[in-house]
């Protein structure tokens, strides 16, 4: 399945969200446009859906619901997500999830639901308050898609968000795992326990990923020719690349010695094969070279099609825009303003098919849109 469809309302940044979502989704705009918070929205159901988590945990990790709550928000200040979930291959809609969430004008000021809905192809199967909540009130600080009990007419969608994975790796992190204080965060967004990860992955497919990344790596990193997985004698788990040298037999380097981008993209490379569930990435451009960086689109959709894995990435890089295998249907667009961020795909900028197909790529047709309109006055400063 894939996310076709998302709808939100009076979310950070956005008093409205209503688009249509590829197996392929590129975030552009400019700094503070809310490209994250974008993703956050999936990041945010997920959390609802986890083992463990569930609505109010959800929106405390958030600073509460007047954090989340869009400033520019008026006549209702309600947050309203929907999502629509659809056939991999013929986008027919199986599943919609609605969920409203407020917060009480008077008593305890719990953060409650307006409403929470679910269809099953176009039959409503669960549509709340319903009289159970009229007769306990507080059954509105939970949603049925937390709970196991509640959940079992569409647990195929709580299944589906627990599943969605999100990664902006931090090269510090990973190289320095074991010697920074306090503990990788749930979900490990930033890739502190990624070769912890590695070492709870089953050996056969542990060794069948690395032996593809390797084959990646060669091509793209100077002097590399294996990358390996080893335990030290101290029981530890390790990274280790050999690299051509003059010494006869080369050298031997573990993660803690990897440069940035050789970091970012083997964490890239590993959690794109890893799963067929939704994936987010924040910015996976980083550290990478430029001409790295324009085949990332190619290289990701030649990882990700055999297990028809739908990602959403934020980015700022041109570079990466220029590869010309991305289409417009591909690429939203964040454009801020003083009543909250609009979106809108690609394909709804002036003359932008017409420019497409004269052979323009979508970095060349969406870049003049993601520049802040005063950035030139930094120049006489």
């Amino acid at each position: 399945m894939l996310v076709s469809h998302l709808s939100v309302q009076n979310w950070r940044n956005f008093r409205e969200i209503n688009v249509d979502l590829e197996r392929r989704v590129f975030l552009v705009g400019p700094n503070a446009s809310g490209k994250s918070n974008f993703l956050d929205v999936l990041t945010f159901l997920r959390d609802i859906a986890k083992s463990g988590g569930g609505l109010q945990e959800a929106l405390n990790n958030r600073g509460g619901i007047s954090k989340v709550r869009c400033l520019s928000a008026r006549r209702s200040s309600d947050v309203e997500v929907s999502i629509t979930l659809s056939d991999d291959q013929r986008k027919e809609e199986k599943w919609r999830y609605s969920l409203g969430i407020t917060r009480e004008t008077s008593g305890k000021r719990l953060q409650i639901l307006t409403h929470e809905r679910v269809w099953k192809g176009s039959t409503l199967i669960l549509d709340r308050p319903n009289q159970e909540d009229k007769e306990d009130p507080q059954r509105l600080t939970q949603t049925n898609l937390e709970q196991i009990s509640a959940n079992r007419d569409f647990r195929e969608v709580s299944e589906f968000l627990q599943r969605v994975q999100y990664l902006h790796l931090v090269p510090q992190f990973l190289r320095f795992a074991g010697t920074l204080p306090g503990y990788a965060l749930p979900g490990d967004p930033f890739g502190q326990a990624f070769v912890k990860r590695l070492a709870e992955t089953p050996e056969k497919t542990r060794s069948s990923r690395l032996e593809r990344i390797e084959e990646l790596l060669k091509k793209a990193v100077p002097q590399l020719k294996d990358l390996s997985f080893v335990v030290d004698e101290m029981g530890k788990p390790h990274l280790e690349a050999g690299y051509e040298h003059w010494r006869e037999h080369g050298v031997k380097q573990r993660e803690d010695q990897f440069s940035d981008g050789t970091l970012r993209l083997i964490g890239l490379l590993w959690v794109i094969i890893e799963d067929n569930s939704l994936l987010l990435l924040e910015e996976p451009e980083l550290s990478l070279h430029k001409s790295l960086i324009q085949l990332l689109p190619e290289l990701m959709y030649k990882l990700q099609k055999s297990k028809s894995r739908q990602v959403m990435l934020s980015t700022h890089s041109m570079d990466l825009l220029m590869n010309k295998g991305i289409a417009l249907e591909e690429v939203l667009l964040l454009t801020p303003a003083t009543d909250g961020t609009e979106v809108r795909v690609a394909t709804s900028i002036d003359e932008a098919a017409t420019l497409f197909e004269a052979g323009m790529s979508v970095g060349e047709i969406v870049g003049p849109h993601t520049t802040p309109k005063d950035i030139r006055e930094l120049e006489v400063l």
